[in-house]
């Protein structure tokens, strides 16, 4: 079978350890189902993959792709929750399992005509979604749903900021929040990530470290240093920020008296659940939400799609399909 294979690791030139390439087709142990992938897009995980941060070169080469749509042999329509974990190693939460593992960590991904997987991580595709539509949730999606309603605990009629709006987990958390009924502030650098926020259902944007028309019950923080002074000071007294990422560095002024003062909640989230991402999927339909995507390129095409993403100007995602 075809796959977009990484062969090597160079944080100056990662796309040349990138290699479509015919492999063998995998085999099915016990316990785990085969899936014949009809999408997969591209995250900014493969990317740091291909330049050696935080993946083990024990691993390469490994099938990129860890955002999956696609069909199993009886017919069922399905994505594929991106976390390889036990519960049980968690204290009952799989992300706090320290053998857990995103696909294309330590199991192939889905840039290849098939993948196989634990059957838990099998789960019905929304009937509203296209193939490439759905290849937009598994990873974004589900880590916004759990920082926004697990960890932050989001009731409709609270007030969220969401930094960075145009990342792919801000901006599923705008779409999320906003169907939930709070009202959503977003900020960005970029007037179209703006207006893209807008249209996604920001009720007003920002420029980046722009005032807010009053303090917000909950931040949701993905940039890092950048944001942080400003996100601290959008909270209200007892508001909480939630982490899954820092962009633009991992060692902001931490402001200890600001937090202790007034009570705030710093809150760490990771990935999700397979329980969280079968509540996002269920939550997407209800509500009718689309993921927004810049492009659909075919495998064989998957090095363009890469450098568009580090080229940066994206709306949306990259997706790749899998003939």
């Amino acid at each position: 079978m075809r796959a977009a294979v990484a062969i090597s690791q160079n944080p100056n030139d990662p796309l040349s350890g990138l290699l479509i390439k015919d492999v063998p087709e995998p085999r099915v142990e016990p316990g785990w189902v085969k899936v014949q992938v009809k999408a997969s897009s591209v995250n900014m995980h493969d990317l740091w993959t291909l330049r050696g941060v935080g993946h083990d070169p024990k691993n390469i080469p490994i099938i990129l792709g860890c955002d999956v749509s696609g069909v199993t042999d009886d017919g069922r329509e399905v994505i594929i929750h991106p976390v390889i974990a036990d519960a049980e190693a968690g204290e009952g939460d799989e992300t706090l399992d320290p053998n857990r593992a995103l696909l294309s960590e330590r199991h192939d991904g889905g840039f290849a005509e098939y993948i196989v997987v634990p059957e838990r991580c099998v789960l019905d595709k929304p009937s509203t979604l296209s193939f490439e539509e759905a290849a937009c949730l598994p990873v974004a999606w589900s880590t916004a749903y759990r920082m926004l309603f697990t960890q932050g605990q989001l009731r409709k009629g609270q007030k969220v900021l969401v930094q960075g709006a145009g990342g792919g987990v801000a901006s599923a958390a705008i779409s999320l929040a906003s169907a939930v009924g709070a009202t959503v502030y977003a900020t960005s650098r970029s007037v179209k990530n703006r207006e893209l926020a807008t249209a996604m259902g920001a009720a007003e944007v920002f420029e980046s470290g722009e005032r807010l028309p009053g303090r917000v019950d909950l931040v949701i923080e993905t940039v890092g240093e950048a944001t942080w002074a400003h996100s601290l000071r959008c909270l209200k007294p007892g508001g909480a920020i939630i982490i899954a990422g820092a962009t633009s560095g991992t060692s902001p002024e931490a402001d200890l008296g600001r937090i202790f003062y007034q009570q705030l909640r710093v809150i760490g989230s990771t990935g999700s659940t397979q329980e969280e991402t079968a509540a996002m999927l269920k939550f997407v339909e209800k509500h009718q939400l689309r993921p927004t995507i810049d492009r659909v390129l075919p495998l064989d095409r998957i090095h363009e799609g890469f450098q568009a993403m580090i080229d940066g100007g994206l709306s949306g995602k990259v997706v790749i399909t899998i003939p």
